[in-house]
């Protein structure tokens, strides 16, 4: 899976945490990849609207 690049939407506190909507990330509608040090992880939203990261 080739990685996009999603701009960061705006915090409306002033932090240094990014915020994304998880439904940017996932624009197939079902999973994500992630990668974090070579290793790969999968974001899934599930029908009831809730996430699930595995490894």
């Amino acid at each position: 899976m080739m990685a996009t690049m999603i701009k960061p939407q705006e915090n409306q506190q002033s932090t240094s945490t990014a915020v994304y909507d998880a439904r940017d990330l996932i624009t197939d509608g079902i999973k994500a990849e992630i990668l974090l040090d070579g290793q790969s992880y999968t974001l899934r939203i599930t029908r009831a609207g809730k996430l699930i990261l595995t490894k």
